[in-house]
């Protein structure tokens, strides 16, 4: 068992978390192995796929020592179940209190969602272990570089719309990671093992 800090640490420590956004467990599987075999340590799962639960299941079972995590969690109904299914983090595109309640009182870390500075504030009054910050390129690096300069002590996430050749900018502007959807996780298991490769390649 993982304390909180640690399995926050696990999820953002490369820089980049895989976002599996597909229509089913079984595709989200097999993304979502592809994108762990070619060396990714930190996939989020939506829970706007309706096998996202079973995904998860199976993921955590298969690859004990990645750190997989639930996406778009907006309840504290959700976030029971995702986090009974295995999930270690839990990710929401806005700031829910009892979500952030529930993966605290169960030991996994929250990463609430927001575009403003009033509402990072907000998540992390609630206790966030990190923040969210969607939609990242309707905002962009200077506005988290800008953000950062007020409040250094904000762990930001931006999300939406990032590519890997991307990433250096947003990590640079001071990003403690990004989250990453169909720039690394769409096509076929080649494809996103190629992709995947790739990218933890030029990080390492």
């Amino acid at each position: 068992m993982s304390y909180r800090w640690e399995i926050t640490h696990a999820a953002l420590r490369q820089g980049v978390v895989g976002i599996v956004r597909t229509a089913d467990a079984a595709s989200a599987v097999v993304a979502a192995r592809a994108a762990l075999d070619a060396g990714l340590r930190s996939i989020e799962v939506p829970l706007t796929n309706s096998g996202a639960l079973a995904a998860i299941e199976e993921l955590t079972a298969a690859y004990p020592d990645a750190t997989i995590g639930a996406g778009t969690v907006l309840d504290e109904a959700s976030a029971v179940l995702a986090i009974r299914a295995g999930a270690r983090f839990l990710v929401s595109p806005n700031v829910e209190a009892a979500v952030i309640r529930t993966a605290h009182r169960y030991g996994a870390a929250a990463f609430p969602g927001a575009g403003s500075v009033t509402e990072i504030v907000r998540a992390l009054e609630e206790g966030a272990d990190a923040v969210k910050v969607f939609p990242a390129t309707a905002l962009g690096p200077r506005w988290v570089k800008d953000v950062r300069a007020a409040l250094p002590q904000a762990p930001l996430v931006p999300t939406g719309g990032i590519a890997p050749e991307d990433v250096p900018e947003w990590l640079a502007a001071g990003a403690v990671a990004v989250g990453m959807g169909s720039a690394l996780t769409r096509g076929t298991a080649e494809d996103i093992r190629a992709r995947v490769a790739a990218m933890v390649r030029e990080g390492s």
